[in-house]
């Protein structure tokens, strides 16, 4: 699971380990929520549930929806043996053997075996109904609790573009638009904008809008954090260049090794992008 990041959930006094690359697709532990049940082998737990026949229809019709590489036949061989004695499967196994992509099964300090939500909420149900729905609770807790940094987030760095935005257009108005008439003073701020677009998008906001009729908005209203943090900074150093009497053609070029440089290193800041950034600091 590349570019993780590890939260907690906490249900009837037993604490979950939930790892996400997005904050869409969640791993949840199913070792910890094993633990309800055995606190001393959760393996056992898992291993018993796995070689049931209803669990095996539920993962492998999971894995049919969600993986183009699933081994159906494998699981098909798995299908017809289980509810035989001698029957037995493992989180590994099943990853082994079928391409599976809705379990994860991790070593060290917390390692463990981890399931995509929907599956971990099909094991907690098979554990007890109600421990499921105390993890549910929290799980909706910790959703809400990101969704709100996220918009946050997104919203301080949307208004930190505008204010540039300001400034940029500013510069434009002093040092380029003198003589010209108000149609070519909408014209010329229509320009310098999607230079920044360009740059840092690929493409015009015109170009954009008819590729996105459906879409309310323009292009910068769809932009990630990072993004916006960048088109600040464009913004800033376009005003600059402009003052410096720096021509078009050549402030795009340099616009556009700024927009490739700073997205390349916020990337590589940390698995978690900006957002660990701002969650350290809180």
């Amino acid at each position: 699971m590349p570019k993780q990041k590890k939260d907690t959930i906490e249900a009837q006094g037993f604490s979950i380990q939930i790892y996400t690359e997005d904050f869409k697709n969640d791993y949840i532990s199913l070792t910890d929520i094993a633990r309800y049940k055995n606190t001393d082998d959760p393996r056992f737990v898992i291993q018993n549930w796995m070689r049931n026949r209803n669990t095996l229809e539920f993962i492998g019709l999971w894995e049919a929806l969600n993986n183009a590489d699933f081994n159906r036949v494998q699981f098909d061989t798995f299908r017809n043996e289980a509810g035989l004695n001698r029957f037995t499967m493992t989180p590994q196994k099943w990853i082994d053997s079928t391409n599976a992509i809705g379990f994860i099964s991790k070593s060290g300090r917390y390692g463990g075996t981890y399931a995509h939500y929907d599956i971990a909420m099909e094991f907690a149900s098979w554990i007890s109904p109600e421990f499921k729905l105390y993890i549910i609770q929290d799980y909706k807790r910790l959703k809400n609790d990101e969704n709100s940094k996220l918009s946050i987030s997104w919203n301080l760095h949307r208004e930190i573009s505008k204010i540039n935005y300001r400034i940029h257009t500013d510069a434009i108005k002093t040092y380029l638009l003198v003589d010209l008439t108000s149609e070519q003073l909408s014209y010329k701020y229509a320009s310098e904008a999607d230079i920044l677009n360009v740059a840092l998008f690929g493409k015009r906001a015109k170009q954009w809008r008819e590729e996105n009729p459906s879409l309310k908005g323009n292009i910068r209203d769809y932009a990630s954090l990072n993004e916006l943090l960048v088109l600040a900074n464009m913004e800033s150093y376009n005003a600059i260049l402009i003052e410096k009497g720096v021509k078009q053609k050549e402030r795009m070029v340099e616009l556009r090794k700024l927009a490739r440089t700073q997205l390349l290193s916020l990337e590589r800041l940390n698995d978690d992008g900006l957002l660990s950034i701002e969650n350290k600091d809180q």
